[in-house]
């Protein structure tokens, strides 16, 4: 019976010994976490799309209350109001940004951009990207086989049946820029949505020179600087054979619009153009 009684109190002592180093041990290591990143956590839309660069919101989360500033962070699902709640919980200011909206650069249709041949493998872009340049004359546009649209969790872009190219429903888009990583040709970017959703810029990513460039698609860009020399803002930059429109520098004045003899640089949203009577222009001359 003492026997028995010796190893109970031995195994009580050991038990009571290993709880109180655990013990210490936890208030040692234990880590305090600040109560705002369940705040601002909770104030963020929980769509957990990875759009501010982050892991998730709670990541997000983190950042935010361990950073001094919220310069550079920004939140595409929730966007400016939802920063703004988060700034108030920090005590802090949210700079204002500009709301951004994926654009597809590609305007290579069935009609403007034969098919040559038939592709008959992995119904997946990346897959069929690593194995050849595509079923068209240019190996820069898109495959249509909608890498984009599985990304997105928001079911804002879609594969036109007729095109066959990607759209982008606008009030659905919150600029995650899934669909920009999903892409393997780089053809999709997020560009700001502008002043009553009115953008412009070059639809083409054709790097080819003019005449193999326009052989292959017949609103490519053939890089031939006339955009580049009508802006008066300095906004079109030319780099290899390709025009490209920097939505910080334009105005939207439309200017290069007209110039381009391929029609590959696109205007959305825009009202109707003013047809200039012919009385007019005499009187001008």
């Amino acid at each position: 019976m003492s026997i028995l009684l010796t190893a109970v109190v031995t195994l009580g002592v050991i038990g009571a010994a290993s709880a109180a180093i655990l013990y210490l041990i936890g208030q040692k290591f234990k880590v305090v976490e600040d109560p705002r990143i369940e705040q601002v956590q909770e104030a963020l839309p929980a769509a957990n799309c990875g759009g501010c660069g982050y892991p998730g919101c709670g990541g997000f989360a983190a950042a935010l209350v361990k950073s001094d500033t919220m310069d550079g962070f920004y939140c595409p699902v929730g966007g400016q109001a939802t920063m703004d709640k988060v700034a108030e919980i920090l005590g802090r200011t949210a700079a204002v940004s500009a709301k951004k909206i994926a654009v597809v650069r590609c305007n290579g249709t069935c009609e403007h951009r034969p098919r040559v041949n038939y592709y008959d493998g992995a119904s997946n872009c990346a897959i069929a990207s690593s194995l050849y340049g595509g079923d068209t004359g240019c190996s820069f546009g898109c495959l249509g086989l909608g890498d984009c649209v599985e990304s997105c969790t928001f079911d804002a872009i879609h594969i036109n049946p007729e095109t066959m190219l990607p759209e982008v429903v606008e009030d659905k888009c919150t600029a995650c820029g899934a669909c920009v990583k999903a892409c393997p040709k780089d053809l999709i970017e997020l560009r700001k949505q502008g002043p009553k959703s009115r953008r412009i810029y070059v639809s083409c990513m054709n790097k080819d020179k003019g005449g193999v460039a326009r052989k292959s698609c017949d609103v490519a860009c053939i890089g031939c600087s006339k955009c580049f020399q009508v802006c008066p803002f300095e906004a079109i930059t030319m780099e290899n054979n390709l025009a490209y429109i920097d939505d910080d520098k334009c105005r939207l004045c439309r200017k290069c619009v007209p110039v381009c003899p391929t029609n590959s640089i696109w205007e959305l949203n825009f009202p109707p153009r003013k047809e200039v009577k012919e009385e007019a222009v005499k009187a001008e001359v």
